[in-house]
């Protein structure tokens, strides 16, 4: 069970109705599940982060495959079931393998990837195991995404790690029409 009741315009600080509003017009409704439901409580961050999730998704260099398949390495790192339930048809959909989406889901032995998958995935894994990527594995992310990709590629890491730190620490629950199997946890 989630750990903070629904925000309401009353709830929300008075200097931050405006955006509360701004957001609520979007999205029709205060926000249930995931981590809208946790920021929204502070609108004005609530909605710069939207900003910086809705670049990442729409207007990264990178393609939706590798941006899907990063958001599941961060999801399945962090042990985040809300991201992983949220991203891993969305992944399938944008062309990873269903073999690579289980693997990672089940933390088993990973396919054979091509080299771009296989580049987010040794990023990201390094980063999330040691706090650190090697020379190896930025030199490759560099080479097959160039600079702008890689900058993008660890700001998906790092934005998805955030999103998993507010799903996480505050309980959100997993929506009722989920569809994907739950990660071992």
């Amino acid at each position: 069970m989630a750990r903070l009741p629904l925000a309401s315009r009353d709830t929300v600080p008075e200097h931050q109705r405006a955006d509360f509003d701004e957001l609520i017009k979007g999205y029709g409704d205060v926000p249930r599940f995931g981590p809208s439901s946790v920021m929204i409580h502070v609108p004005k961050v609530h909605r710069m982060m939207n900003a910086v999730n809705l670049y990442l998704r729409n207007d990264s260099s990178l393609p939706k495959k590798l941006q899907e398949l990063a958001i599941l390495v961060a999801a399945r790192a962090q042990d985040c079931a809300y991201i992983w339930n949220a991203h891993a048809a969305s992944a399938r959909a944008a062309g990873v393998p269903d073999a690579l989406v289980n693997a990672l889901r089940d933390r088993k032995e990973l396919p054979a990837m091509a080299d771009d998958e296989r580049a987010v995935v040794r990023f990201g894994h390094e980063y999330f195991r040691n706090h650190q990527v090697s020379r190896g594995a930025f030199q490759t992310v560099f080479e097959l995404m160039g600079k702008k990709g890689a900058v993008e590629l660890a700001l998906i890491f790092a934005n998805y790690c955030g999103l998993a730190l507010m799903i996480n620490s505050f309980d959100v629950d997993l929506p009722p029409a989920r569809k994907e199997q739950l990660m071992p946890v």
